[in-house]
């Protein structure tokens, strides 16, 4: 059997202080949701590229992994392609049918941040 590889690899963004958001996100969901991202995530890295309803580009650069989480709630991470890898941004769960412009621009914010410093 041929063992499937990452088209894209995905990696936590990590702040300069050493903080990766999105871990940090994901550790407060309970496990079954945590489950669901992480098989959503594992999706497109070994599908790239993903189109929707599981992916799809936002602005700027930005993708979302759109997740179907418990109790009927939504839950999006943002991540941006740099050197064949994945860099997850930002991660939340939705509250509206927009996408909050607050998550948009911490997502940018990280985005030129690591690629700056990345």
């Amino acid at each position: 059997m041929t063992k499937r590889l990452k088209r894209i690899p995905a990696k936590f963004y990590c702040t300069k202080s050493g903080i990766e958001p999105v871990r940090e996100w994901l550790k407060k969901l309970n496990k079954e949701d945590r489950r669901i991202i992480g098989e959503d995530i594992k999706d497109v890295e070994f599908s790239w590229p993903i189109g929707m309803p599981l992916c799809r580009s936002i602005d700027e650069g930005l993708w979302e992994v759109r997740s179907n989480i418990t109790r009927r709630r939504i839950a999006r991470v943002i991540f941006y392609v740099a050197r064949a890898e994945m860099i997850l941004l930002n991660g939340f769960v939705k509250k509206t049918q927009k996408t909050p412009d607050h998550e948009m621009k911490l997502a940018l914010k990280r985005k030129k941040e690591h690629e700056k410093h990345g």
